[in-house]
């Protein structure tokens, strides 16, 4: 006899498992090589400011192609995740960024390389929408922001490693190792995930194809009582095309504004940090290892800070998020005056300044994920990311023209601040209208 089997119910009935922790490892994987991409170029700045000969203001288009690429790969390719399937989203964003970014240590110019960037851009950029809306989809509900935020740990965790391998091998190898690992690695990954990776069992569901949802859900509870004779549903109706507008619809229609300029700022200034930090403070003493250990202590401090938001975030909403905006702001400010004046208390600073920026981050990464239903979810992701990256973008290019007036490095972080002080009301904003979607 036909039974009618929600999905969206199911999964949300289930304990988690070992399906979930294998899930968990991959995406947490691949989230760790695209942080370690994304903050190659950054640590690359001082090798090509010494070896090209180059001014430091010039790192500046090269710093902000890839996050151009971002933008452009998170539109396009959160589309192809919806359409085609999380997994072969997925598995074609590692692929190309793979590619380009090895590719890179091949570079000769300055031109070259922020071409090469750009195009590794598109490809991560289609890794944050699709890896968010499968890590949801297969999440409980009551756990669907922690198991996002987990994931998102492995993003700033890879993001530390360059600094590791800009001290012990770029010495000996050119700073191109910095892209021929990361690359080399993110091939071989996508490779694996042919394999291993599965496809999300709601978005099977939505589309009809009952033997595959089946072959998920036992996965996930080898037994759970189910057939291909049962009817599989979720809360909401198949839809084949993707409509911008249902991103403004109801509730939606302030909510997404709002938490686009949430991004857009956040982002803003964390890839300013991001992009600059090492060059910035390694003209402090004069020498690179200062400013690769901010940089990296910034990375851990934004792993713990998403940590401590995990559960937080299932449990309260966006309101820690809020919090940390406020506490961000002084932090940021402060950076430059310590890095000038007390090198020992900056490196305090640039923790807490991670665990505030980045770790904040972690949470609005979530947000998507908790607030679009299946059918728009990996879109809705995208267009979050990819707006947000129009102030990714932004960060350090503008940062570039800053430098470029020979600002004193104090200056330079309080005008960093001052844009969080925006993202803080917005954020408040959005906690008094946004309820996670129910599905």
């Amino acid at each position: 006899m036909s039974r009618i089997v929600n999905v969206e119910d199911t999964i949300d009935n289930l304990k988690i498992g070992r399906f979930n922790i294998s899930l968990l490892f991959w995406l947490f994987i691949v989230m760790m090589l695209d942080g370690y991409d994304i903050t190659a170029a950054a640590f690359s700045g001082p090798h090509l400011v010494s070896d090209w000969g180059i001014d430091r203001a010039e790192l500046g288009p090269m710093l902000g192609a890839s996050l151009f690429g971002i933008l452009i790969g998170s539109l396009v390719l959160g589309n192809v995740g919806d359409r085609y399937g999380r997994k072969i989203g997925t598995i074609i964003s590692c692929m190309i960024f793979g590619v380009f970014t090895l590719a890179a240590a091949w570079s000769s110019s300055l031109g070259e390389l922020s071409i090469l960037r750009f195009l590794a851009g598109i490809g991560i950029g289609g890794v944050f929408p699709n890896a968010v809306a499968l890590s949801a989809e297969y999440a409980p509900k009551r756990l669907r922001a922690t198991m996002v935020i987990l994931m998102f740990t492995g993003n700033t965790f890879g993001a530390s490693l360059p600094g590791l391998v800009s001290m012990w091998l770029v010495p000996t190898h050119g700073f191109q190792i910095l892209f021929s690992l990361g690359g080399a690695v993110m091939i071989a990954v996508a490779v694996c995930l042919c394999f291993t990776l599965p496809e999300s069992v709601r978005y099977l569901a939505l589309r009809g194809n009952k033997q595959r949802t089946v072959e998920m859900l036992r996965r996930l509870d080898p037994a759970i009582d189910i057939s291909e004779n049962d009817q599989f549903v979720t809360h909401e109706a198949a839809g084949s095309k993707f409509h911008l507008r249902q991103l403004f619809e109801g509730k939606f229609a302030l909510a997404t504004p709002l938490l686009w300029l949430v991004f857009a700022i956040n982002l803003m200034i964390f890839y300013f940090i991001n992009s600059w930090m090492p060059t910035l403070v390694s003209t402090v003493d004069g020498t690179a290892t200062r400013g690769v250990l901010a940089l990296t202590i910034f990375q851990l401090g934004g792993t713990c800070g998403g940590l401590a938001l995990s559960r937080l975030v299932d449990k309260q909403g966006l309101k820690p998020i809020t919090i940390m905006f406020c506490i961000a702001v002084p932090v940021v400010a402060s950076l430059g005056y310590l890095a000038t004046s007390w090198p020992s208390l900056m490196l305090f600073a640039a923790f807490l300044g991670g665990f505030c920026v980045l770790g904040l981050q972690f949470g609005l990464n979530a947000t998507p994920g908790m607030l679009y239903p299946t059918s728009c979810r990996a879109n809705g992701a995208g267009f979050a990311f990819g707006i947000g990256r129009v102030g990714a973008v932004l960060g350090p290019v503008v940062g570039g023209i800053l430098v470029g007036m020979q600002l004193p490095i104090s200056a330079l972080y309080v005008y960093a601040a001052v844009p969080l002080i925006i993202g803080a009301v917005a954020c408040f904003a959005l906690t008094k209208i946004l309820k996670p979607a129910a599905a």
